[in-house]
């Protein structure tokens, strides 16, 4: 069997890091993933996906990410059941991380609670622009 899953997504609000008692640290997340199919009215479907992870990726997502962040989760899917304080059962359906990776150029990451929108690109990082080298077809190993 496999259990494997692979998202990428902003983040709805600012990681929550905790750390256990063990000083395990914890950071967790919700993760907006926009479908590609719009509703029946055209309108944008997107799912919230909540997301755990641990170790020195949950220290690192708590200082480099913020509400708005592009991420990309590789992890597994996990349910885990509960009580509520009325004592009804409940059960939430989550992703365990293994790696999140950070999308966004490390200026754009630096700017907290900034909003992102899909028709606003990153400014250009410096030192990134290809579009001055000149190459020619010999240049090409295939």
């Amino acid at each position: 069997m496999v259990n494997r899953i692979v998202l990428v997504g902003r983040l709805t609000r600012d990681p929550e890091l905790r750390r256990t008692n063990s000083d395990t640290p914890v950071a967790s997340f919700t993760l907006a993933i926009d479908d590609r199919v719009k509703d029946a009215e055209g309108n944008k479907v997107t799912t919230f996906i909540g997301v755990t992870v641990w170790n020195q990726q949950a220290d690192n997502v708590a200082k480099f990410c913020h509400k708005g962040s592009l991420v990309a989760v590789d992890g597994r899917i996990r349910q885990r059941s509960f009580i509520r304080k009325d004592n009804t059962k409940g059960s939430v359906i989550e992703v365990i991380a293994d790696s999140v990776q950070f999308l966004e150029p490390k200026e754009v990451r630096s700017i907290p609670n900034e909003e992102f929108f899909e028709d606003e690109a990153p400014a250009p990082v410096e030192g990134n622009n290809l579009d001055s080298i000149d190459v020619t077809d010999d240049d090409l190993p295939f």
